[in-house]
């Protein structure tokens, strides 16, 4: 399973970016979707994750700021993030957990790096 996440980038405080990953390769069928970020010196967290079904959960921290979505045909998870503020700062890691005909799996993209100055 390869994930290649794109949309990260430098904005300022109280700006938007909106991050996506593709999942491609033997991927089978995918039945969780998710962001996690971790900041320098800080443990990676759930920012948030989506089911198949859409359902969604988000981190308290998230406050209604990020909308997370995905587009099952394009095998896509976005994550839209508004009114950013410098503690968004982190690199922001793509994952997907799905089952094939051989395995159950849990990939992680490369990481996307998002920066918000003050």
């Amino acid at each position: 399973v390869q994930l290649v996440e794109s949309g990260g980038g430098l904005v300022q405080s109280g700006g938007s970016l909106r991050l996506s990953c593709r999942a491609s390769g033997d991927i089978g069928s995918i039945y969780a979707m998710g962001w996690s970020r971790q900041a320098p010196g800080k443990q990676r967290e759930l920012v948030a994750a989506i089911t198949a079904g859409h359902s969604t959960n988000y981190a308290d921290f998230v406050e209604g700021r990020f909308t997370i979505s995905r587009d099952n045909a394009k095998n896509t998870v976005y994550l839209q993030m508004n009114g950013l503020n410098p503690e968004d700062t982190a690199v922001y890691y793509c994952n997907v957990k799905g089952v094939t005909w051989s395995r159950n799996y849990d990939a992680w993209g490369q990481g996307t790096q998002v920066t918000v100055s003050s």
